[in-house]
């Protein structure tokens, strides 16, 4: 078989999954080139040890079928289970207040995802701080078509730029991608150290949150963001957000005002699932939209 040609395998569902509801946390919005998400499907460009591949995972009865192109297929089908959310078990959480057992009877389908990739994960978190969501998937969106590749197969998709290309551009590479120097520095000094990083996902959580902490730029929003979306943590709280302590505060206390403080005390309960309960909240507040903390949209020079 070549690598024109795709691999398929089958891989079922159990407990009421929702494969593209748990996908969705990864989807750099309608313009995101390296992913789509679509009613009854969702595929994704990646990189792995093996080489570049593309995957495309569709709905069927019982299940869900994935097929991969490149010379990477193999290994980019091997990532299917957490992509989907077959390595979750969100059964750990034990709801301690009415409003999480209610939205965990509203979304039984919705998993931990986890894209194994933890440079994919921290250069789009990374590209995610102090600005909005607009900002974020469109400076995201720049940085795969003007640094990245064609990935392989017949899906159009894009493949993000390797580390070591983000590590060798210069700063200023990144401002006409609406980028400032500070974002900047601390992609290209993340790529610099890549395989140490990828290598968190043989760590504990506690030991690739100090890792990724260890890096100038990188908080405690930014870390958490990467473990949660690279490796599934059910418990990384996306301390520093916007919008979520005012989520998490309204729902758990119906309080209107919320602070980090505030949120990590009524999470306290939650602790080792506590990513889990923010995830609930997120989907079931849907007048809100989340991200990082932000404000208006503004020229680079001003951030």
């Amino acid at each position: 078989m070549t690598h024109d040609e795709p691999i398929e395998r089958f891989y079922m569902l159990t407990s009421g999954m929702d494969p593209l509801l748990t996908m969705a946390a990864l989807w750099q919005g309608p313009s995101d080139p390296q992913m789509r998400l679509e009613s009854d499907s969702a595929s994704r460009a990646m990189r792995t040890p093996k080489g570049a591949a593309s995957v495309s995972i569709s709905r069927r009865a019982g299940g869900v079928l994935a097929r991969a192109w490149g010379p990477g297929a193999d290994a980019a089908l091997e990532t299917v289970p957490g992509l989907i959310g077959a390595q979750d078990d969100p059964t750990l959480l034990k709801p301690q207040h009415a409003r999480v057992a209610e939205l965990v009877r509203a979304l039984p389908g919705l998993r931990m995802t986890r894209s194994r990739s933890v440079m994919d994960a921290l250069v789009v978190s990374i590209l995610g701080q102090k600005v909005t969501t607009i900002e974020a998937h469109r400076a995201f969106r720049a940085l795969v078509i003007r640094y990245g590749e064609v990935a392989p197969g017949p899906l159009g998709l894009r493949l993000p730029p390797p580390p070591e290309k983000l590590a060798g551009l210069p700063y200023w590479a990144f401002h006409p991608l609406g980028v400032e120097r500070r974002r900047a520095d601390t992609i290209r000094a993340a790529a610099a150290v890549a395989p140490q990083l990828e290598a968190i996902s043989r760590l504990t959580s506690e030991e690739g949150r100090r890792r990724l902490l260890s890096l100038s730029g990188v908080g405690e929003w930014t870390a958490a963001e990467t473990m949660r979306l690279a490796l599934g943590d059910p418990d990384a709280v996306s301390v520093g957000d916007f919008h979520l302590p005012r989520l998490i505060c309204g729902a758990l206390a119906n309080e209107t005002n919320g602070t980090d403080k505030r949120m990590l005390e009524l999470l306290e309960p939650y602790r080792g699932q506590r990513a889990r309960v923010a995830l609930l909240i997120e989907h079931g507040s849907t007048h809100q939209q989340r991200r990082a903390p932000r404000m208006a949209i503004r020229s680079i020079a001003a951030i």
